[in-house]
């Protein structure tokens, strides 16, 4: 395979210092928001990869359009690499200044720029996160379902085309974005898209930025489709007797075609570190997290089938919550599950994954890649949005231990060849970034990451929109 192999996972270091005279035409137009302090290039030189790269050379934090602009258009002046940057979030050196340059950080553009309620859509500021967008919409009796997990910001998430736990019913941003407002390599402002639902006119430039992870532009502004709070929503965790079963459970559930709205597995060895950092008295065995939404007598129809497929399968204990409290809590488990993980052995850093299958090859890909990082000792924990084919393992590493670093790529790289040979992805949600670079161009192919390459050189010539990620031009 392509991708890097044991010692050799460390990102490519290749350094563009910015100019004197660029800095100082920084800060002579944003003033005090642009910063060169160690402590804030250091705080937008990190993401929750386990990579390290240096800082990049100054930090700009925009306001508006006009700003994005002005600094991309002085990037593009002295050909020095432009990094946007959300909330820090993303997991596979998104973030990383692996050529220095500027980062760009838009989490001040934070304001709903339209809500239309009767169309179902809302445009929103870059730097919006998720939650804030569901607060200040939910008077309408709308939300946007795109939940990742982690509350990052809508620029992001179109970013790296983010999906998470439900994406089995409400799909991933690729299907929610319906428009965005770009600014090009060049510092042009360009509008992608409209607030219709369909259209045929011209090529679809907004599914070609949607999961370009800031390498063609900065998006600035997205127009989103939003849905309505259903009437009924009810949860339930159903513990069963093997990772197997669990899988076979939902892949009957899919193939019924119930619609169902979240379906999470959880291992019985993350269920006892969730249990730990949350202070909950879950059994600790594999275990489904599910949520049903609808009419009342839709999601009771939904619940009972799921019961019984899963009673076929050996599920058993099912425990039910109807009231938001008590889906909270069990939602807010599964959402700390990584820094349950994370907590149960102090100072490690977590090395995820994100395969993707085709729903009727996860069992067998999920049963190889237990029994395999079973055998190697290395601690990790295991969760799932298998409602799609998508899994993650999180493998627990000591930086201090080189050798579990290398151990755990030996691992990752098992996982996506079997993964690659099953038909599936490298990457469902999180994106390439660095870390993924080889493993995409064992999954597409040379002609089709030509192909990229050349949009990507067309579109940037200079090669500063977030260079050294998704591929090597």
């Amino acid at each position: 395979m392509n991708a890097p192999l044991h010692a050799d996972w460390r990102p490519v270091i290749t350094p563009r210092p910015m100019p004197a005279e660029m800095l100082q035409a920084l800060q002579a137009r944003f003033g005090a928001r642009c910063s060169t302090a160690q402590a804030v290039r250091e705080q937008h030189g990190r993401d929750e990869s386990t990579y390290d790269a240096p800082p990049p050379d100054a930090v700009v934090y925009c306001e508006s359009n006009e700003d994005v602009m002005a600094a991309v258009k002085l990037a593009d002046q002295y050909a020095v690499p432009v990094i946007p940057f959300g909330v820090g979030s993303s997991l596979e050196g998104h973030l990383l200044a692996v050529q220095g340059g500027l980062s760009l950080d838009l989490s001040r553009m934070n304001r709903i720029l339209r809500l239309n309620p009767e169309d179902l859509t809302v445009t929103v500021q870059a730097g919006v996160t998720r939650m804030q967008l569901n607060n200040e919409i939910r008077h309408t009796g709308l939300f946007f379902p795109i939940d990742p997990g982690a509350d990052a910001s809508l620029g992001g998430m179109a970013a790296t085309r983010a999906s998470g736990t439900n994406a089995v019913r409400y799909g991933t941003m690729r299907e929610n974005v319906l428009g965005l407002g770009v600014v090009n390599a060049q510092g042009e402002w360009v509008r992608t898209g409209t607030r219709a639902r369909k259209s045929s006119a011209g090529y679809d430039l907004t599914r070609l930025f949607v999961g370009s992870e800031g390498t063609l532009g900065v998006m600035t502004e997205i127009t989103l489709k939003l849905y309505p709070l259903p009437e009924a929503v009810s949860a339930a965790i159903c513990h069963f007797p093997s990772i197997d079963a669990a899988v076979q459970t939902t892949i009957a559930v899919i193939q019924m075609g119930v619609p169902i709205a979240r379906c999470e597995l959880i291992d019985g060895n993350t269920v006892g570190m969730v249990n730990r950092h949350s202070k909950l008295t879950l059994r600790e065995q594999p275990m489904l997290l599910m949520e049903f939404h609808g009419t009342a007598a839709s999601v009771a129809e939904q619940a009972q089938t799921v019961q019984e497929i899963a009673a076929d399968h050996g599920g058993e204990s099912f425990e039910w919550a109807s009231t938001p409290e008590e889906r909270t809590r069990l939602w807010t488990a599964r959402h700390h599950a990584y820094f349950a993980a994370i907590q149960s052995r102090p100072g490690c850093r977590a090395m995820s994954t994100d395969a993707c299958v085709p729903i009727s090859r996860l069992a067998e890909l999920i049963a190889e890649s237990v029994a395999d990082v079973d055998a190697s000792g290395l601690p990790y924990f295991l969760v799932g949005h298998v409602g799609d084919g998508n899994f993650h393992f999180g493998y627990l590493i000591d930086p201090a231990q080189p050798a579990e670093r290398v151990l755990a790529e030996a691992l990752n790289h098992r996982l996506v060849e079997r993964t690659l040979r099953m038909e599936g992805t490298c990457s469902g949600e999180h994106g390439v970034g660095l870390h993924k670079m080889g493993f995409l161009l064992d999954e597409a192919g040379p002609a089709a990451v030509g192909l990229m390459r050349e949009i990507k050189r067309a579109l940037d010539p200079k090669d500063i929109m977030n260079p050294g990620k998704v591929f090597v031009i």
